[in-house]
């Protein structure tokens, strides 16, 4: 990328703006998009079809994430330490109707929700990660555990044998709590936008994009706490006072773990080292939803399915008519699925920059946009692999 800004201060055009490592074709081919994030636009293109999708998915993605977030919270606060919790899908509801749905598979996938928390776990990142290894932390958790194992001889006994155990199952419980409460806000910002486009029918991607940055802002801020129920009684494991927020503690490191990194679907891709066919850096992963093959979607022991089977019981109405009138109709709807949701995280992924980048990415003034453009590099670099590039004709 260029070093220097041009002596008649006039604003920088793309063509000296090269992404280092990305051959010929694909700097082209990111070039119009950097123009158009420059522009007040998006990663994805504003079409009528790209509104329709974009809009109608995070609708039912809202609801989604609604239920989601509700039992990920349920089962933090309220199966703390529950060896064999075969209930906690049921959010402390348990009725012959609800059993029966289950055995039914009439439900919502709640093990999807349990995928992103283990991929956040594993690969870290921000305030909440780095939290969890201090020694404050490690203070509280054993105070909670003890109050939990007080009158079970047998966690106890289990405590002796293995002292890390429990301490580590703290450790994913408060990952579940932090994801449970991101996924609130979330859910918050999608139901809103599928509310407003009821009277706002001509909602654009960029207003999309600008609604989604505005709630994530507004969130910013919003502490992350975690105090299980324990006898009836609440047990602080993060305080207010540790000072973790929405935004760069539970957001940022999402989007890294579950838009970008993720894991390689069982199945598919072979774990065994000498196969070499995974990257031996965690941080070379690129697994995640915006990287996904959409065709796999459907295929068993492929994570996103049940995500997607989701997604299908709360399409709304226009959505499920679009996906009707389609070539194949309702044979490749989960595919369909998919494919728009990809379209909406880019939409996503969008609100995020804008809200991390150093200036408005709409300045003319040449060393804001030299700035900016040295922010987007990196994350422009990791987009060109991914489905971008395959979803710009939508």
């Amino acid at each position: 990328m260029a070093s220097t800004l041009p002596r008649d201060g006039a604003a920088l055009s793309p063509s000296c703006f090269l992404l280092v490592g990305l051959d010929p074709l694909d700097q082209v081919r990111i070039s119009p998009i950097l123009q158009r994030l420059e522009a007040g636009g998006a990663l994805l293109p504003d079409s009528r079809i790209n509104r329709l999708e974009v809009i109608g998915i995070l609708h039912s993605y809202g609801e989604v994430l609604d239920a989601y977030s509700r039992n990920l919270i349920f089962i933090a606060d309220h199966q703390f330490l529950e060896l064999f919790p075969a209930f906690k899908y049921f959010n402390g509801e348990i009725t012959l109707g609800k059993w029966l749905r289950y055995l039914w598979h009439d439900r919502i996938n709640y093990e999807f929700a349990e995928y992103c928390m283990k991929a956040m776990l594993w690969h870290g990142g921000g305030g909440l990660d780095s939290y969890l290894d201090t020694p404050e932390f490690v203070q509280r958790a054993k105070a909670a555990i003890q109050a939990k194992i007080q009158f079970n001889p047998f966690l106890q006994g289990l405590g002796i044998l293995f002292p890390e155990f429990a301490l580590e199952q703290v450790r994913m419980l408060a990952m579940y709590s932090g994801l449970g409460q991101f996924w609130r806000v979330m859910s918050d910002i999608f139901l809103a936008l599928a509310k407003r486009y009821e009277s706002e029918p001509h909602l654009t991607i960029p207003d999309v994009v600008a609604h989604v940055q505005q709630g994530l802002v507004e969130a910013a801020n919003k502490p992350i706490t975690y105090a299980p129920c324990i006898w009836g009684q609440r047990h602080e494991v993060i305080p207010e006072s540790v000072g973790l927020t929405f935004l760069p503690d539970t957001a940022i490191p999402y989007v890294e773990a579950v838009f970008f990194r993720s894991f390689p679907f069982m199945g598919t891709l072979s774990y065994n080292a000498q196969a070499g066919q995974i990257p031996e850096d965690q941080a070379d992963f690129a697994y995640g939803a915006l990287y996904a093959d959409p065709l796999p979607v459907g295929s068993a022991g492929i994570p996103p399915t049940l995500l997607m089977q989701d997604m299908l019981r709360h399409l709304p109405p226009y959505l499920e008519e679009h996906y009707r009138r389609s070539l194949r109709g309702e044979d490749d709807i989960r595919v369909k699925i998919c494919l728009s949701f990809q379209k909406s995280m880019f939409c996503v992924t969008t609100a995020a920059l804008r809200a991390l980048a150093p200036y408005p990415l709409e300045t003319q003034d040449p060393e804001q946009q030299l700035a900016n453009r040295e922010f987007l590099t990196p994350w422009l670099q990791r987009l060109a692999r991914s489905q971008l590039l395959s979803v710009q004709e939508g």
